[in-house]
């Protein structure tokens, strides 16, 4: 017997889509945020400046692209 309730899972699958698009806009300064800080904190520390700062910025870059391409790469789980 099929679940009919008033197309609430559509809403909400369409709501939970619209919040991931969105989060997407943050996704890349606060990636390259947190890797400069890092890399900065890293170089203070070591002296070795500003060769971690160079690195962590663009592994934090490389990790935003990996969730932007997960996020892009998700199966909706609607039926078209």
């Amino acid at each position: 017997m099929p679940d009919d309730n008033g197309g609430q899972d559509a809403k909400f699958r369409e709501r939970r889509q619209l919040l991931e698009a969105s989060s997407i806009g943050w996704m890349f300064p606060i990636a390259m945020g947190i890797g400069f800080g890092w890399g900065w904190g890293m170089d203070k520390l070591f002296g070795t400046k500003p060769w971690l700062t160079y690195i962590f910025t663009a592994l934090g870059v490389a990790a935003a692209f990996v969730n932007l391409f997960k996020i892009g790469l998700r199966d909706s789980g609607g039926k078209e």
